[in-house]
């Protein structure tokens, strides 16, 4: 079963490539510029999420059929795409989606860029980095 995390970081990762949120069959488009800031999701993310769960019912990903409102049940999950390792919505019982976002994205997967991410801390990334150098070093005597 998603989470409603597992949607915001299915929907941000999205966000990242340019796919958009599709509002009522076309009535709205929604796609926030930033999506990451620093150690969180930006502002502007977070109000386009609150738009979305107030219609999440109306609401999918471009290139997508399912709702957000659908994503929510335990009906499915968000697993890794087998073609581009991006979240991909998978049905829990019964039939798969029948594709991935990834599909009609031209020049995708393309391992030259970044992938897209969660917001991270870099203090605590830095800390994870030290320490596995500390890990793998020679003992010494200090």
């Amino acid at each position: 079963m998603a989470t409603e995390q597992d949607v915001k970081k299915f929907l941000a990762y999205w966000f990242q490539l340019g796919r958009q949120v599709i509002v009522g069959n076309g009535r709205a488009y929604l796609l926030p510029q930033q999506v990451l800031q620093g150690d969180r999701y930006s502002e502007e993310f977070e109000e386009c999420w609150q738009e979305i769960r107030s219609q999440a019912d109306e609401c999918n990903l471009e290139g997508t059929d399912e709702t957000i409102a659908e994503l929510l049940t335990p009906a499915w999950e968000l697993l890794p795409c087998s073609r581009c390792d991006m979240p991909v919505a998978m049905r829990n019982i019964g039939m798969p989606a029948l594709f991935c976002p990834c599909s009609t994205l031209p020049n995708w997967p393309n391992t030259e860029l970044p992938s897209p991410r969660s917001p991270i801390s870099t203090p605590a990334q830095l800390q994870l980095i030290r320490d596995r150098l500390w890990q793998k070093s020679p003992s010494t005597n200090h």
